[in-house]
């Protein structure tokens, strides 16, 4: 077990492994689930992960219509040691819209079906999935407090926020004496919006942790598509809803018309080959992956980062537990950095 590497979200008081573990994929048949891994692969996954030390688990009562959260509470169940779950709840929003969601108090029924789909008392972490409308806003974190003082949340945390929705957000529930523990923004080498954007150092001014999903780019920074092996369509799917920037995460930092009209840059892959030389070339310094480097490059650069990496096998859970037991240095930091904004 990995011991010795673990982080504190914000002021919350809880504490987890430097990296989570994504089931966004458990139970969801559009990724592959029933036919490119099963039922007994995620179990295998999870096992290995808590072997690993890694026992922070990251769902969504939308990921496979509540399969994913049912999947985890029976896997805890079965496995019977102890772990920390985070899942999400769904605003109504331009993204998620839903009439019986229009009402922040929906949010206290909606948590009672995680509860009981994951089998717990308690959620660790709860976010909201998506900002909900400004004006609704510090509604929604009245309701999340109320659910922390009836013990249901020990937690709470934001996904999708901009800068300034996140500062609100913080505002709010410390009105109410309650940190905002995290937010969770796509985050890696090939998606540094959380940089420019103001998300980032917001974080770090508020004492907040920053959970990076997408932190191999959908699998594109594990190198398997490197030699012209096809990008699966639920992916580039995922690639054509970002240019619509609904979260104005590029807050103008990339034109529209650049942004619809460009070839999304996982894709490029003969502009990313030299980020791939690279990280092909620490990687086997280390004895590592591509993908293990990828992981430790948003490790080493804030202490308050915190990678969540899907795991549906054996194979994915083993490999990313490679990546807590040794750190870039600073020179393989700045070498990789440099190469990076290169390709932009």
């Amino acid at each position: 077990m990995i011991k010795n590497n673990q982080r504190t979200l914000g002021a919350s008081g809880l504490v987890v492994p430097a990296m989570g573990v994504g089931i966004a994929s458990w139970g969801e048949k559009q990724l592959g689930y029933g036919r490119m891994y099963t039922r007994d692969d995620v179990t295998q996954a999870y096992r290995a992960c808590l072997d690993a030390g890694l026992n922070f688990f990251d769902t969504a009562e939308m990921y496979g219509q509540g399969e994913s959260e049912r999947l985890l509470g029976e896997c805890r169940r079965q496995d019977g040691r102890p772990i920390l779950n985070a899942t999400k709840f769904s605003t109504s929003s331009i993204v998620t819209p839903s009439f019986t969601r229009s009402s922040p108090r929906a949010l206290l029924h909606a948590l009672d079906g995680s509860l009981q789909r994951l089998g717990v008392d308690c959620i660790d972490l709860y976010q909201l999935h998506v900002p909900p409308a400004p004006h609704k806003l510090d509604a929604y974190m009245d309701v999340l407090a109320e659910a922390v003082r009836a013990g249901k949340v020990r937690a709470v945390g934001l996904c999708n926020f901009n800068a300034t929705l996140l500062r609100q957000a913080h505002a709010r529930l410390a009105q109410h004496g309650i940190p905002l523990a995290s937010t969770m923004v796509g985050y890696n080498l090939l998606r540094r919006y959380p940089e420019t954007n103001g998300v980032l150092d917001a974080c770090r001014e508020l004492n907040v942790a920053l959970l990076a999903f997408a932190p191999l780019a959908e699998g594109v920074l594990s190198g398997k598509y490197r030699t012209g092996t096809p990008i699966p369509g639920a992916y580039r799917m995922l690639w054509m809803i970002e240019k619509l920037d609904l979260f104005g995460e590029t807050r103008g930092s990339v034109s529209t018309v650049r942004r619809w009209f460009s070839k999304h840059r996982p894709a490029q892959r003969e502009k990313l080959e030299p980020l791939f030389v690279v990280l092909e070339e620490i990687a086997r310094a280390h004895e590592k992956t591509i993908a293990q480097v990828a992981l430790n490059w948003l490790m080493s650069g804030d202490a308050d980062i915190i990678p969540i990496p899907g795991a549906k096998n054996v194979r994915q859970a083993n490999e990313n537990a490679g990546t807590l037991d040794w750190r870039l240095t600073k020179e393989e930091y700045d070498r990789i950095n440099q190469t990076e904004i290169a390709t932009r």
